[in-house]
């Protein structure tokens, strides 16, 4: 079983798989939030690319929550799985989606902390993040990003299970991931250090590469 060292190394490793992005002028890459984003940061470092962070939050059936019946990004980006959301009540979705709203809307305003909002038009997404489990909040990502206007998406991650990468193949350009393992555990079981990162910690990503 492959092990990363920390997040770091695992952006090091992917990196090293995205040498054909390297020096190009459309290149974004796209940390989610939050483990995604020390991920990110390297390849971004690496490919000599822009990084910035793409918020995203799964609208989850409210009995259900791990099933999402859609997603809320950035800009008033809203994506529907209608054959799932088409079973909820109005009042239903109209709670999950305000609650859902108002933690965007603060997540945006601490990591933004008055940069330009995120700008995809004509440009390569690259999303990361630090492990697929069941791949639904990288699909929204992948969703929220063709809706602002991104021309190519990449998804990479370091590890993730059969299924997931199969679901992401299915709507992305392209996905680099490093590892399926057969028998796919939780993502920290991949890492040394998979300590919980905190709003301070993307901000300082962010800052530190502005």
């Amino acid at each position: 079983m492959t092990t990363y060292r920390d997040r770091a190394e695992a952006g090091q490793r992917l990196a090293d798989r995205l040498t054909d992005l390297a020096g190009r002028p459309d290149v974004i890459v796209l940390g989610l939030v939050r483990g995604g984003v020390h991920v990110a940061r390297v390849i971004a470092e690496r490919l000599g690319a822009p990084l910035d962070v793409l918020v995203v939050r799964k609208l989850g059936v409210p009995w259900a929550p791990e099933v999402a019946y859609g997603a809320l990004g950035p800009d008033g980006v809203e994506v529907l799985n209608e054959m799932v959301a088409g079973r909820l009540s109005d009042a239903d979705k109209a709670e999950v989606r305000q609650r859902e709203q108002a933690e965007l809307d603060r997540r945006e305003r601490r990591y933004r902390a008055g940069r330009s909002p995120l700008d995809l038009a004509g440009r390569t997404a690259v999303i990361a993040d630090d492990g697929l489990a069941t791949g639904a909040t990288a699909r929204a990502a992948v969703q929220v990003a063709r809706h602002l206007g991104a021309a190519r998406v990449v998804v990479a991650v370091p590890v993730g299970s059969d299924q997931a990468y199969e679901m992401l193949a299915a709507e992305a350009d392209q996905v680099v991931i490093l590892e399926t393992p057969p028998d796919f555990m939780a993502v920290g079981a991949y890492y040394e250090d998979f300590h919980e990162v905190s709003d301070d910690e993307v901000t300082e990503a962010l800052t530190a590469t502005a």
